[in-house]
């Protein structure tokens, strides 16, 4: 991963709705968006979810499912990409200008991603705690991005422990700082824990966003995250439960173009002036001018001197050396003093 810039993941998630030509549409938007990464999910249904689990308040309720009738594992089943369906996405990827990834929810779909030589593994906040899981991706010493929603800064740590203990080197490890509500309450981001574990960790971290709209990932950008993820889908009025939390094509290609404006605007960090503003510091900044006719060997004083634009000549900041001296010569109201 090239750190020079901020990572941008478009998370296409299950927002395919099982429907490889959908997929192929979100990576064309991903592609045309400028992200750096489209991101789906796998995992096989019966490996990660009990036969009788409700769904999520906010899945039933972006399902139109008010009843929370279907289960949790008849509506995820429905969002399965088989292998052959992974192959298709990379191959399709590959043919595009954005690279292909996926979140492994088990450890038989670790095995189907490993099998398609991803550069490096996601690991979902939903997994932070899953011991086994991390034990194996650990143990695979591929790079690690790891989401931290629901987690405090001992959960974090315990994770973090086991994938390091699994072989993984701990620099190989980036954190994300999310919450899993969807979409996330403002007052509830809390875009200041990114530094919160910057700071305790010392690892490159990022944010990995479920608000509505685009303002808030960009913020993150300002604050110090280095990788960016963010759900889109074609059409958030498509059937799904996280279509209504996802940013439209556009709003995506708004993202990305945001998170790079501000990339450029966060500069290096030394205060000094710019090379597109050094040629204003002659027309804006100000010296010291005859405020009336003086005649040479006439006192400079505040009756007879005083401050105005250009700032070609003596510096304000001499005011205390100009006053006392003998004029040098003939001066006329507006004329630039000279010592």
């Amino acid at each position: 991963m090239n750190q020079n810039k901020t990572i941008i993941i478009a998370e296409a998630g299950v927002n395919h709705n099982g429907d490889l030509n959908l997929a192929k549409q979100l990576i064309d938007a991903a592609d045309l968006a400028g992200a750096d990464y489209v991101k789906f999910q796998t995992f096989i249904s019966e490996e990660c979810i009990t036969k009788d689990l409700r769904k999520a308040d906010y899945q039933a309720e972006n399902t139109g499912d008010k009843e929370n009738i279907e289960t949790q594992l008849e509506m995820v089943k429905k969002l399965e990409l088989s292998r052959s369906d992974h192959q298709i996405l990379i191959d399709y990827c590959k043919d595009k200008n954005v690279n292909f990834l996926s979140t492994a929810f088990d450890s038989k779909s670790v095995d189907l991603l490993e099998e398609s030589r991803i550069p490096f593994y996601k690991i979902a906040s939903s997994e932070l705690t899953n011991l086994p899981l991390l034990r194996k991706i650990g143990n695979l010493k591929k790079p690690v991005i790891l989401s931290t929603g629901m987690a405090n800064i001992q959960e974090i740590q315990a994770s973090i422990q086991i994938l390091t203990e699994s072989g993984l080197d701990r620099e190989k490890i980036t954190l994300l700082h999310c919450n899993t509500e969807y979409p996330t309450p403002m007052n509830d981001v809390n875009l200041n824990a990114i530094q919160t574990i910057k700071n305790h960790f010392g690892l490159i971290t990022g944010y990995s966003d479920h608000s509505l709209g685009i303002e808030v990932p960009i913020a993150a950008v300002a604050l110090g995250a280095q990788i960016i993820e963010k759900h889109f889908t074609i059409d958030t009025n498509l059937e799904g439960p996280d279509h209504k939390a996802s940013l439209t094509p556009l709003q995506l290609s708004e993202m990305v173009k945001g998170i790079r404006n501000i990339e450029k605007a966060l500069g290096n960090g030394i205060k000094e002036a710019t090379a597109s503003e050094i040629r204003n510091i002659p027309v804006m900044r100000k010296s010291i001018v005859a405020r009336k006719t003086i005649l040479e060997g006439e006192i400079l004083t505040a009756e007879n001197i005083t401050i105005k634009r250009p700032g070609t000549g003596i510096s304000p900041m001499r005011w205390d050396d100009v006053i006392g001296q003998e004029a040098n010569k003939n001066y006329s109201p507006d004329e630039l003093i000279e010592l």
